[in-house]
């Protein structure tokens, strides 16, 4: 990877980081596309790794907001989701998987923006946590279902929520890509290489969380994540 990709990569991660502490997801939705791009063996383990990190800051900051039991129903759903993303990482062609995450990012994005508001029941809860498991095994991508399940909540509380959800469904996930064997050593690196951008974004939420617009904010998201989603496409003709 050239030193302009990194610096495109590192910044990606920070914005994503900072989405995903502001409104609860964001960091896979931007960054999955721009490494799958860059370079698609590092997909989906360096977003899940780097979120576990970003969601655990989350949920130390806001604790208090989490509803538990939300999320422990929503896990229940999560396990058979992450062994078939583990299944479909090992099975799928990198050319297919990178556009697999082009498909996920326009879906969410097109789900997102229909407003469409689930009753946030039982059922509900479980088959979210399902279809996020597949979606973010496979893609790191796992946020609109949840989103769109919790939108009612409020900000710290779905904030909280979906970051204790989403670190114990990023274990889960790799924990079943490591059984596949599809944890690798340059994985790790480039982990480690874009962990200061994550924590740079965890530290900027804070001070602008209270300043920034939440309507605003996920409309910029989804902008970016189609953005990059479509590049992601064209990349696959070239």
């Amino acid at each position: 990877m050239s030193p302009p990709e990194f610096a495109l990569l590192f910044t990606t991660v920070a914005v994503g980081a900072l989405f995903q502490v502001s409104i609860g997801f964001g960091l896979g939705l931007l960054a999955a596309p721009v490494i799958a791009a860059l370079d698609p063996s590092l997909t989906p383990v360096v977003v899940l790794l780097l979120a576990t990190g970003v969601t655990a800051a989350v949920l130390a900051l806001d604790r208090g907001h989490a509803d538990l039991r939300g999320a422990g129903w929503a896990l229940v759903g999560r396990v058979p989701g992450a062994l078939g993303g583990a299944a479909l990482v090992a099975v799928l062609p990198a050319r297919y998987l990178a556009f697999l995450v082009a498909g996920v990012v326009l879906a969410g994005v097109a789900v997102s923006l229909r407003g469409f508001v689930p009753r946030p029941g039982r059922r509900s809860v479980l088959l979210a946590g399902l279809v996020s498991g597949v979606m973010g095994t496979a893609t790191s991508i796992g946020g609109p279902p949840m989103a769109m399940v919790w939108q009612r909540l409020s900000g710290p509380a779905l904030r909280s929520t979906m970051s204790g959800f989403f670190l114990a469904g990023s274990l889960m996930s790799l924990a079943a890509l490591a059984a596949t064997g599809s944890v690798h050593p340059d994985s790790l690196r480039y982990t480690a290489l874009l962990a200061p951008a994550a924590a740079i974004g965890v530290l900027l939420a804070r001070p602008l969380s209270s300043r920034l617009d939440t309507r605003r904010t996920r409309a910029v998201a989804m902008v970016l994540a189609v953005a990059s989603a479509t590049v992601l496409v064209v990349q696959q003709f070239l």
